[in-house]
């Protein structure tokens, strides 16, 4: 009788354990809760580049977003000078959201119509596996608007 309380407690503990762990695993961060609806979609973003001077190295901030890891306030740097060729800006961007989270791509934009199109191809952190192509238009002042599609490859799903 005493080997079955034992057993019993011991299987008992391993399921409280197994339960909690679970619980914890959801509520502490390990995988975000739309990681598991948000694999991949439509993606809206805004943008305004006040800071952005046409200098290699030069950003704009992100103001929208409705994708989880695409956060207010991430910058959207340009490695590349605008204006070469004359009239465009054709650079390699990086989306920086903080935290070793970036995508990595490449953006060319007519600055005379300000559209243009941006893909992205990969990046670190909760950009791992992450692809988009988007379509850039002007909302006037220093705002754009980022309007495409998105998706994490399989494999590399978001932290």
């Amino acid at each position: 009788m005493k080997a079955l309380r034992v057993k019993l407690t011991t299987s008992f503990a391993l399921v409280l354990f197994a339960g909690a762990a679970l619980i914890f695993s959801m509520t502490s961060g390990a995988v975000p809760m739309w990681a598991f609806s948000d694999q991949g979609g439509n993606l809206h973003v805004t943008k305004e580049c006040s800071q952005y001077t046409g200098a290699a190295g030069s950003f704009c901030t992100i103001t929208a977003s409705n994708v989880g890891p695409i956060k207010v306030n991430s910058k959207v740097y340009y490695d590349q000078a605008a204006g070469t060729p004359a009239g465009l800006l054709d650079s390699n961007v990086v989306l920086d959201a903080g935290g070793g989270n970036r995508a990595f791509g490449r953006c060319s934009l007519d600055l005379s119509a300000g559209a243009g199109l941006c893909t992205f191809s990969d990046g670190t952190g909760q950009f791992a596996g992450f692809k988009a192509r988007i379509n850039v238009t002007y909302l006037g002042g220093p705002n754009y608007a980022w309007n495409g599609t998105y998706r994490f490859s399989s494999g590399h799903e978001p932290d």
